[in-house]
């Protein structure tokens, strides 16, 4: 059920009148007209905002009890059992057993230590982003007297008991808004397939004009005398801006894009040399593909293209290869590990799974929650699941084989605009040898909820 959907109950039990807000607890109307009930006004956004707060306060109840639901019949015996029998394969016991797993996840608070004791607890998190051996998590903190400030945590202490981390915070700041973020990496090997983690990290992403895309050195962040720390490692000034991505196919080496104000701007952070590509539409999403240097973008018009950075650019959009469509402004695109499909959600609240090759929708991910927000998508092939932050403050888990909806968990906090939590999701959080489960920053704390 979506927590939005409250009013269409509503709906069913009264008829709708103007300027009427029927309660069917008390089985009457109270006017929603300015003036008559001054002590505590009756709004539309205030009733829904209440109807959705009393779904979440029963959701969290009944995951302290875990009366969890997944698949009708689903239970470890059984699995187990028809395992043995035979009649269910390797593959589809272990997508099964990672399906209850993730209904069986219970939440924990972790502690945050730093060593500046004014960093950890303060501000409010507003984007986490884990490395690609999920050692490490970037952090954008919104800062009380504006703007956001920035900070690295260390995973390797939640395999402890005592679930803690620490939390490096740095010098730089900035009073305006920071949209995107990635890892990126100036030291792998020629191979990329081997790397391991990322040395540096591509910040980017100032919203108004002018903007700049930064990147900062990862040393930054630590607990070393700030005396030695090195600076800022490069700063592009750009116009308007509102994605990023870095690209780790050696044929562009070295080189990151952002996704501009009806423009995509390629840019060699060695040389300097730039590429721009003219769109007819802001680019709110990018990602690269790792076997080839090709660019995919996802536009506010709905339109999904992918440039191939090799061309160079002309005039028109003859350059454009794969071409997809939204009926919505598209918030995130994730490129599946073989590179076949890409996954793109969109401001409708709609999660589809596109079959590059034909370029046709394949799946659909329903439940998902969007008016406005440019929200992520985290895909975990190896565990099977998706998982999306709705504009309700809602976490949603998908089965990525057959689309169907596992669990939502709602937030530990009151939902509002300003609260949306930013998740990261591993099977190896803290490293090789770390544990598994969800990471969920919300307002000023860090959750884990543990899947084992």
């Amino acid at each position: 059920e979506d927590p939005s959907s409250s009013s269409s109950t509503q709906n069913s039990v009264a008829p709708e009148l103007p300027g009427f807000y029927y309660d069917p607890e008390k089985n009457r109307y109270f006017r929603l007209l300015p003036g008559h009930n001054n002590h505590n006004p009756l709004t539309k956004d205030s009733i829904q905002h209440k109807a959705m707060e009393c779904k979440r306060l029963r959701l969290l109840e009944e995951e302290e009890k875990q009366k969890k639901t997944t698949r009708a019949g689903l239970n470890s015996s059984v699995l187990l059992q028809k395992r043995q029998l035979g009649l269910l394969s390797s593959t589809s016991y272990c997508r099964l057993v990672h399906e209850l797993k993730v209904n069986c996840m219970q939440r924990r608070k972790i502690e945050i230590h730093s060593p500046d004791s004014s960093v950890a607890g303060t501000n409010n998190f507003k984007i986490i982003v884990a490395d690609v051996a999920c050692e490490r998590i970037f952090t954008v903190n919104d800062v009380e007297h504006g703007g956001c400030k920035y900070g690295i945590i260390n995973l390797s202490g939640l395999g402890k008991e005592s679930l803690t981390v620490e939390m490096y915070d740095n010098l730089y700041f900035t009073n305006r808004k920071v949209n995107s973020v990635c890892w990126a990496s100036l030291t792998h090997p020629d191979s990329h397939f081997s790397l391991t983690h990322f040395s540096k990290l591509c910040l980017m992403g100032i919203a108004e004009t002018p903007g700049c895309a930064s990147l900062l050195p990862a040393s930054l962040f630590s607990s070393t005398n700030p005396g030695d720390r090195p600076g800022m490692l490069c700063s592009f000034k750009i116009s308007t801006a509102w994605s990023c991505a870095w690209c780790l196919n050696p044929q562009a080496d070295n080189c990151f894009s952002t996704g501009l104000t009806r423009r995509v701007l390629v840019t060699n952070v060695v040389t300097g040399h730039r590429q721009t590509f003219g769109t007819s539409s802001d680019v709110l999403a990018q990602q690269f593909a790792t076997q080839a240097p090709v660019l995919y973008n996802g536009c506010r018009s709905g339109e999904v293209f992918s440039i191939d950075v090799r061309q160079r650019n002309r005039k028109g959009q003859s350059w454009k290869a794969t071409r997809l469509f939204h009926g919505s402004a598209v918030t995130s695109i994730h490129l599946m590990e073989a590179e076949h499909y890409l996954m793109a959600a969109d401001m409708a609240g709609k999660i589809k799974l596109w079959d590059l090759r034909t370029a046709k929708c394949v799946k659909q991910y329903k439940g998902h929650h969007n008016e406005y927000a440019l929200l992520p998508l985290h895909v975990n092939e190896e565990e099977g699941l998706l998982i999306a932050v709705g504009q309700d403050c809602y976490t949603r888990i998908w089965s990525l084989q057959d689309a169907h909806l596992l669990r939502t968990i709602p937030s530990p906090h009151p939902s509002s605009k300003d609260a949306i939590p930013s998740v990261v999701f591993s099977s190896r959080l803290g490293g090789s040898r770390g544990v598994p489960g969800l990471l969920m920053a919300v307002k000023q704390d860090l959750y884990h909820f543990s899947y084992n």
